[in-house]
């Protein structure tokens, strides 16, 4: 990391606190102290209360979601834990609402904060550090993962989205539309000619494909879409699932794909895809026919992480991430690409 990007990134966290701090004035907390836990466009502190406890804040990215669509993250949150699935717990303002928005003189612009409990417990993995090598331990957690994702997607078959319930779509225009959600991958600077000839190819089979699968209601609905191991804590045999984010309307199996995609190039990876179709089938029907097109989703996924990178180039995760991301996305591209050609 060069000393400017250093220095933004310490500029950047000053500014992310100075919003908190701000922030907490419309929480009754008797705040101790308050300390980085993730920043990176959202910024997420531990805060230390007086008394000992412990809460979590969240400075979101600005612009990323309307007020009325972070409203419904809330509501299916509670939805889902009426349904007992465990999420976290919103700690509400002192004025009633489950955020606020701060707007700090000459800084980003307004921001939404928000609050919740702590939730004991810790990260499954990282993309940075993996998840360990224990066939044992991997099978045993995402057997948990997999009977959570069928949970929620339970839920979620059964549940009336309320009025007014608004969040974004990952269905084909916002995987591989003219101008996909998280932006227009195959435009990523550092593709060579020959991975973007092989992306864009794979993107012209993947539209194809997403329109015959189809979104009928056993397949797609609202999903976490963000179910990799930094997003779920493990706490004996409990699992949490934290991160709203980036959830939104997408097929099951691109939930799926996004838990497995991340290690789909490792040894570990047999183990913990058929330990996640077990919990999964726990819960959930999921037949053989329907896995024929986990490769399908494992290659978009990959695609949303390379137009991630591309509209947030020369942040210094971008800089990290994309030389990792490029090898892997094209690598799920390519044994997508094999196995529709071998069942066509």
């Amino acid at each position: 990391m060069s000393a400017d990007s250093t220095a933004e990134s310490a500029a950047f966290l000053r500014d992310m606190q100075a919003i908190a701090l701000a922030a907490l004035r419309d929480w009754d907390l008797e705040v101790a102290s308050l300390t980085p836990i993730k920043v990176r466009e959202n910024a997420v502190f531990r805060i230390d209360l007086a008394r000992g406890e412990r809460a979590v804040l969240r400075v979101h990215r600005s612009g990323y979601h309307s007020d009325a669509e972070l409203h419904s993250e809330f509501l299916w949150m509670r939805a889902l834990e009426a349904a007992g699935i465990p999420v976290p717990r919103v700690i509400r303002s002192r004025h009633g609402r489950d955020f606020e928005v701060i707007a700090v003189p000459a800084m980003y612009g307004p921001r939404q904060i928000d609050v919740f409990e702590w939730i004991e417990g810790r990260q499954l993995g990282s993309v940075e550090s993996g998840i360990g090598s224990d066939d044992a331990a991997i099978a045993g957690q995402y057997h948990m993962i997999g009977t959570i994702a069928a949970r929620m997607h339970n839920q979620t078959a059964a549940w009336q989205c309320p009025a007014g319930f608004r969040r974004h779509a990952w269905d084909a225009a916002g995987l591989v539309g003219e101008q996909p959600f998280w932006g227009r991958f195959w435009e990523l600077a550092e593709l060579t000619a020959e991975q973007k000839s092989l992306l864009l190819h794979a993107r012209t089979k993947i539209a194809g494909e997403l329109a015959a699968f189809g979104t009928n209601t056993d397949r797609f609905g609202l999903i976490h879409a963000d179910l990799v191991p930094e997003n779920l804590l493990i706490d004996g045999p409990r699992v949490r699932v934290i991160d709203f984010d980036d959830a939104g309307f997408g097929w099951h199996l691109f939930e799926l794909a996004t838990s497995l995609y991340f290690i789909s190039g490792d040894g570990i990876y047999p183990t913990a895809r058929d330990a996640l179709i077990r919990g999964y089938r726990s819960e959930r029907e999921l037949s053989e026919e329907a896995l024929e097109w986990l490769p399908l989703f494992l290659a978009v996924r990959g695609t949303t992480y390379l137009g991630w990178v591309h509209t947030r180039q020369g942040s210094d995760t971008a800089r990290e991430l994309t030389p990792f991301l490029v090898e892997r996305a094209c690598a799920v591209a390519e044994e997508y690409l094999a196995t529709q050609r071998r069942l066509g």
